[in-house]
Order: C-alpha cells, then sequence, then structure tokens
C-alpha cells in the first residue's frame, strides 16, 4: 500500500534529479512551467515513476495533473487501487 508522504518523497527526489537541483520541489510546484522539462524529460519522468511505483499511469488523467500534489494523489490512487 502507497502512503502519500512516501510517494511524495520519492516524486521530491525523482524531480530534484531531472531539474539537477535547479527548482525546490514542493507540493505547489507546477510540473511545466516551474520545472522547465521538455517533452522527453516528462516521459522519462512518468516511466520511472511507472517503474518506480509499479503502476501504469493512464494518459487519461494527465491532464488534470498540474502540481507534484496532484501527481502524487493520483500515484496514490493508482497504487492502492488493488
Amino acid at each position: 500500500m502507497l502512503d502519500y508522504p512516501q510517494i511524495l518523497a520519492a516524486l521530491s527526489s525523482e524531480l530534484a534529479s531531472c531539474t539537477q537541483g535547479r527548482v525546490e520541489i514542493r507540493e505547489d510546484t507546477d510540473l511545466l512551467s516551474d520545472l522547465n522539462l521538455d517533452s522527453l524529460q516528462v516521459m522519462n519522468l512518468l516511466l520511472q515513476i511507472e517503474d518506480r511505483f509499479d503502476i501504469s499511469i493512464p494518459v487519461s488523467i494527465l491532464a488534470g495533473v498540474k502540481t507534484v500534489k496532484d501527481l502524487a494523489l493520483q500515484i496514490e490512487k493508482l497504487g492502492n487501487s488493488d
């Protein structure tokens, strides 16, 4: 079972490595405008998240994911849906 604080910590770690520490990662960090990730970086990030949490992220949920918190909540939901 995945819990929110663990997910948030893991996401923060993954995002910090993607941004090479240039951006402070918080729950309200906007995934696109604050992190300045290109499409390849976003796809790699999603693959890393799927592997780390052993989940599959449907593309349909991504439209509603704007912040680190939004992504963490979706991962929690997907990971606990078994």
